[in-house]
């Protein structure tokens, strides 16, 4: 087992191990990606605050994330199809995060279901939900989200139409998905993952199969997938939403100020500052550049957080001065690798 010290070391591991196809739905972004590399660019660009001459003797990244206690300002994001990077993905990540004391979301898109990862772990996780254009099929999942005991719901509002990846299309993960002489290949030269994947009992959505008239395979589903996406989701869902599902809510894919501002009017309990991991709006702001408006503007009534830094090194976070219970607190982002979660640093330890 190689030492690990960072994230880029996990990135090399998966690189190495998982198909090539499936490693980069997890690492690329939208079109030209330039949004993905602002992300990574404008975090690495911030220097922490040095002090020197103050007791650190009793240092802590303990905080609340809706009002648990966890034991750093971090949570696991959601991540689609989770479990072909390796089987039971959702699972083993769930248990991960229970065991260190951070949140873990479990994706709509998952290859585990809710009651897979409810049956596997025995404790709270949060749920992120798509609102579809099927609103009975969306109205199930939260109820079945209900029924597993999830803790909060996080409804993604960035996907009402799904952003062109180049690199999926060039590696056949289209809908349908398209085997190449060259994925093939790729998938005999990783045998460890692809014997792990192929006898796994869970190998297709995990939240759809058995639910969706006709799905019988992954194809059949991704290809329903592509026509539920909805683009005519609004504000009024969101009201829909909290209204059926009656627990903590939160907004993911806020990065404009006038959507931050309607945000914190909704009755949600926080924000995801949030560009989906450059892999939406490509030409997008950083999520770290838009943070510093958003949480002066509305920190005041609402928890904001962020995501969009797995590439880097550090996240920074602050308790707000004049809201002391409210915060900005990091957010791994869409990544397989979105599993082992690193320190975001904190000032309250200053």
């Amino acid at each position: 087992m190689p030492v690990v010290t960072n994230i880029d070391d996990l990135r090399e591991m998966a690189r190495k191990r998982v198909a090539r196809a499936i490693f980069e739905y997890v690492d690329c972004g939208a079109y030209t990606e330039c949004t993905l590399r602002a992300n990574r660019a404008d975090i690495e660009g911030i220097g922490l605050r040095q002090r020197v001459g103050i007791d650190v003797d009793r240092r802590s990244t303990k905080t609340t994330l809706l009002g648990r206690e966890v034991t750093m300002p971090v949570a696991l994001a959601p991540v689609g199809l989770l479990g072909l990077n390796w089987a039971n993905g959702e699972i083993l990540a769930a248990r991960a995060a229970h065991q260190f004391g951070v949140p873990f979301t479990l994706s709509t898109m998952s290859i585990c279901s809710i009651e897979d990862v409810a049956e596997g772990t025995g404790k709270p996780f949060w749920f992120q939900l798509y609102v579809m254009r099927d609103r009975g099929f969306a109205a199930s999942l939260i109820e079945r989200a209900k029924a597993a005991k999830c803790s909060a719901l996080v409804l993604t509002l960035d996907l009402q139409i799904q952003g062109q990846r180049h690199r999926d299309l060039k590696n056949g993960l289209a809908v349908p998905p398209r085997l190449t002489w060259g994925t093939a290949l790729d998938i005999l030269r990783k045998p460890a993952w692809a014997l792990n994947v192929m006898t796994s009992k869970r190998k297709t959505f995990g939240n759809l199969a058995g639910r969706i008239p006709d799905a019988k395979s992954l194809t059949t589903l991704s290809q329903w997938i592509a026509g539920q996406f909805d683009p005519t989701l609004s504000w009024k869902d969101v009201e829909w939403v909290k209204r059926h599902w009656g627990g903590p809510l939160v907004l993911k894919g806020i990065l404009d100020l006038e959507d931050a501002r309607i945000a914190a009017q909704s009755g949600a309990d926080a924000i995801v500052v949030s560009n989906h991991g450059g892999r939406q709006l490509d030409g997008a702001v950083s999520s770290i550049r838009a943070l510093p408006e958003i949480a002066d503007a509305v920190g005041d009534r609402i928890d904001v957080w962020f995501d969009g830094a797995s590439a880097a090194d550090r996240a920074c976070s602050r308790r707000s001065r004049s809201a002391p219970r409210r915060r900005w607190s990091a957010a791994l982002s869409s990544t397989a690798w979105a599993r082992w979660a690193r320190p975001a640093c904190c000032r309250r330890c200053r």
